[in-house]
């Protein structure tokens, strides 16, 4: 779908439903509510999708000053950076006042989406999802070579995600290969934390687990399959792009100037 060619409406609705999408797939440990303004906090994952205040209504774009400096101090309570993640949701007065403050602009990512219906599943291997979170977290920190003081974070954040979730791993003589966790919500399958070992990268791992995990969703009932990747991740874009993935919108992250 091209946003810039639907109307206005239509484009925020689309918008809305992937955002809220993503907060349920991924849940923050504390959400807080400033008008519209979602401020999702988590003491135990650093994840900017975890720490970050969301604008979800263009026109509320009121008393920034003020909002900002409140959402400042929840943030400095759980000794996170203030960070906004705006997406087509945020009003443009609100980037244009942190470009006034001299706020810095990062981490731009895609929203993407494909119709199940239209994914090269037929010949995937047809794969079960893991049970064992602690079996899944050790896999995804060991795959995506991260600290393993995250454990117990990713853990409580896995454990408290409400639809139906899906963790996927490949493994080969005991050792995992390749992770993901496919979200299955509605008639929505959300793929996250999508991670293959750097020793056996371009090795079509990924493409094999996605493809099972896209295969397991669209069994259960999945339309369509989403996910969010970074702007500058050029080997997943072109693996997403390859499977049938299209843009549908970007978001970006902003935080104070000296943050």
């Amino acid at each position: 779908m091209d946003l810039s060619s639907a109307h206005p409406a239509s484009v925020l609705a689309t918008v809305r439903r992937y955002e809220a999408a993503g907060f349920r797939a991924w849940p923050a440990a504390a959400v807080h509510y400033d008008g519209t303004w979602v401020v999702r906090l988590t003491a135990g994952h650093p994840a900017k999708r975890l720490n970050s205040v969301n604008p979800l209504d263009p026109s509320d774009v009121h008393h920034l000053p003020d909002r900002i400096a409140r959402a400042s101090r929840r943030f400095e309570a759980y000794g996170r950076p203030l960070t906004f993640r705006l997406s087509p949701l945020a009003g443009p007065e609100v980037s244009a006042f942190m470009d006034s403050e001299g706020w810095s602009r990062f981490d731009e990512s895609l929203v993407m989406r494909m119709p199940l219906g239209n994914a090269p599943v037929d010949d995937a291997l047809d794969q079960i999802p893991l049970k064992d979170i602690s079996r899944f977290v050790s896999a995804s920190l060991k795959v995506r070579d991260l600290e393993r003081s995250l454990r117990a974070g990713l853990s409580e954040i896995i454990g408290a995600i409400q639809p139906e979730a899906g963790l996927f791993a490949l493994e080969q003589d005991g050792e995992a290969l390749a992770t993901l966790i496919c979200v299955h919500d509605g008639d929505l399958a959300g793929l996250f934390e999508i991670g293959t070992d750097k020793a056996v990268r371009n090795r079509g791992h990924g493409r094999r687990l996605t493809l099972s995990a896209l295969k397991w969703a669209r069994l259960r009932g999945a339309r369509q399959a989403w996910l969010q990747v970074e702007a500058d991740n050029a080997p997943a874009l072109a693996l997403y792009r390859s499977l049938g993935f299209e843009e549908v919108y970007r978001y970006h992250y902003r935080r104070p100037a000296g943050a």
